[in-house]
């Protein structure tokens, strides 16, 4: 028999974090952990599908629906346009008639779109708790004081940040008020190419933020560089867990960040996958780790792999590691093709955080813009956005 003691309370006060984590507190400077107003129809109503349209109807030029390719195919059915997180920013920039941009995504990317789109439009995320978990692990703060660590270590002006584009607002206003850039999957290496330009080549360093892997991944594999030329900055760690030796000698600073979804692949998932299925290529994205990377047959963004996918031969055979919802549309896509694609990993895995945008929280959005209520706005201050805007434009002016 188990008998539980009675213990005295203890004068225990939560840390903003741990409310955070728990759902019981919102931080409008964090990608998660915001509470979605409003009343949601039931995911059950039969008469969801029709109710976006009509919604979608009602409002007609004045909306303009983005669909990134994470999201489920209830919601993309809805999309005027589907992409990956900076087409569809560039995407609504080019609408200027549209007075409601409503991003199906996550929150970096409607920031993005409100960055790049005139004041008069109105960026709306149907769910303001889709955020992103590779965002979320590299805050303003911690930004800040690794600034301060590489000033103590006498080399922040050697080093220039290039930000990802799946980083918050306050991550790409540090990059351009700091002389870096923002790059993509796609355009990741002429990013680092433009930064190592910026200074003299042998002293010039790069603080790559948020992504280790797609920053090491592009050193190493599209570059030339060593894994020796690479250190990895730990926010958690006192001076990011690394030496002023160790960060004078790098040439490469990666943040200690990765994409929950693409960091799950192991090179076991590799060579799985060959062992089931004979003369399979294997064919995944840069956020996935080096040793899956440098297995793989063919790497590339989601765009490259769309595109690979649609010049591919019939009857061959595709192991693809990115996320799921992309996988199965693009496996039932092509099937009629003769083509075989499929999940790189045994365990499905979705994109948590993108499947938080379901037709419910998009009716709800639709329904209420068409009723003359604006609902979860996204809106960049001033001064962030002129920051970042000044690194995004830096990536625009990049050689194409």
């Amino acid at each position: 028999m188990v008998t539980t003691a009675q213990t005295p309370e203890l004068d225990v006060q939560p840390t903003p974090l741990a409310l955070l984590l728990l759902g019981r507190e919102a931080d409008p400077k964090s990608e998660r952990g915001v509470e979605c107003p409003g009343d949601l129809p039931s995911p059950s109503d039969p008469d969801l599908v029709e109710r976006a349209r009509a919604a979608k109807a009602r409002l007609g030029d004045k909306v303009f629906v983005l669909g990134h390719h994470y999201q489920r195919d209830e919601v993309i059915q809805f999309a005027d346009v589907t992409g990956d997180s900076f087409k569809l920013a560039r995407d609504a920039a080019a609408r200027p008639e549209a007075e409601y941009i409503v991003f199906c995504g996550v929150h970096f990317m409607a920031e993005s779109a409100d960055i790049l789109t005139s004041d008069d439009q109105k960026v709306v995320l149907p769910d303001l708790a889709a955020g992103c978990s590779m965002a979320d692990m590299a805050t303003a703060e911690q930004v800040a004081e690794c600034w301060d660590v590489l000033t103590e270590a006498g080399i922040a002006e050697q080093v220039v940040p290039v930000s990802y584009m799946n980083s918050s607002a306050d991550i790409k206003a540090f990059t351009g008020k700091h002389g870096g850039t923002i790059c993509t999957s796609s355009n990741a290496k002429r990013a680092l190419d433009w930064a190592f330009e910026q200074g003299e080549p042998s002293a010039t360093k790069v603080l790559f933020l948020p992504d280790q892997h797609l920053g090491r991944n592009t050193a190493v594999r599209d570059m030339g560089m060593s894994l020796d030329d690479c250190v990895v900055y730990n926010p958690h760690k006192p001076n990011g867990g690394l030496t002023a030796e160790e960060l004078r000698a790098a040439k490469m600073i990666l943040w200690r960040g990765h994409c929950s979804v693409h960091g799950r692949f192991g090179l076991d998932s590799v060579n799985d996958v060959r062992a089931r299925i004979p003369g399979v290529n294997v064919l995944v994205h840069p956020e996935c780790k080096h040793e899956v990377v440098a297995a793989a047959d063919y790497v590339g963004s989601t765009e490259y792999i769309i595109k690979a996918l649609e010049a591919a031969p019939a009857g061959s055979k595709w192991a693809i590691g990115t996320e799921l919802n992309l996988v199965r549309r693009l496996a039932n896509r092509f099937a009629p093709e003769g083509k075989e694609i499929v999940f790189l990993d045994k365990t499905v895995c979705f994109c948590s955080t993108m499947n938080r945008i379901d037709l419910p929280h998009l009716v709800w959005a639709l329904e209420s813009l068409a009723d003359g209520s604006l609902v979860n706005r996204i809106e960049v201050d001033k001064e962030t956005e002129a920051f970042a805007k000044l690194a995004l434009e830096r990536m625009l002016a990049l050689p194409q």
